[in-house]
């Protein structure tokens, strides 16, 4: 397979591969440095690839993984394609690579079924223009009243010193 490239702060893209290898063999892709080995390339993040067999799927599928799942729009999947892959495949999300750009080259066993981008949230928007937007629009707070609370502070004063009153008459 031909060397593949992942451009530097790359985010959002999904590269799915088909393992053409016996299922022991997938399964070991799971370990720690493994996916790094096949991939040809040092220091992925391992928590950003699935390997799994398409089986485990059951009626969601490859479609509904990357759809539903991965948040893949429907225009640039091919259901049927999809459908027919069987066996192993690995799913190596962009934030495997945490950021860097690097250029990829897979095993032989190793066949790129697709490169696949996320939906991105829009976070566009334009002026909020109600009347709660606009600055100073909260209702006023009611005016405190700054006098002390005389009357709390005497009645704890009173209760502090019959208090101390009454441990002085029982000491004496």
């Amino acid at each position: 397979m031909s060397k593949l490239t992942v451009a530097p702060h790359e985010r959002g893209v999904i590269r799915l591969f088909s393992l053409n290898m016996r299922p022991e063999e997938a399964k070991f892709l799971r370990e720690p440095g493994a996916a790094d080995q096949v991939l040809g390339v040092a220091g992925l993040d391992p928590e950003q690839i699935d390997i799994f067999p398409v089986s485990d799927l059951e009626d969601l599928g490859l479609y509904g993984y990357l759809n539903d799942g991965c948040g893949v729009s429907a225009d640039q999947l091919d259901r049927n394609a999809l459908a027919a892959i069987e066996g192993w495949v690995m799913v190596v999300r962009s934030a495997a690579f945490g950021g860097h750009a690097t250029t990829l080259t897979p095993d032989r066993r190793l066949r790129l079924i697709g490169l696949y981008t996320e939906e991105a949230t829009n976070w566009t928007g334009g002026p909020i223009e109600t009347e709660s937007a606009k600055p100073y629009s909260a209702p006023k707070p009611a005016p405190q009243d700054d006098k002390p609370r005389r009357v709390g502070s005497a009645i704890l004063a009173l209760v502090i010193l019959i208090a101390i009153g009454g441990a002085l008459w029982l000491i004496l």
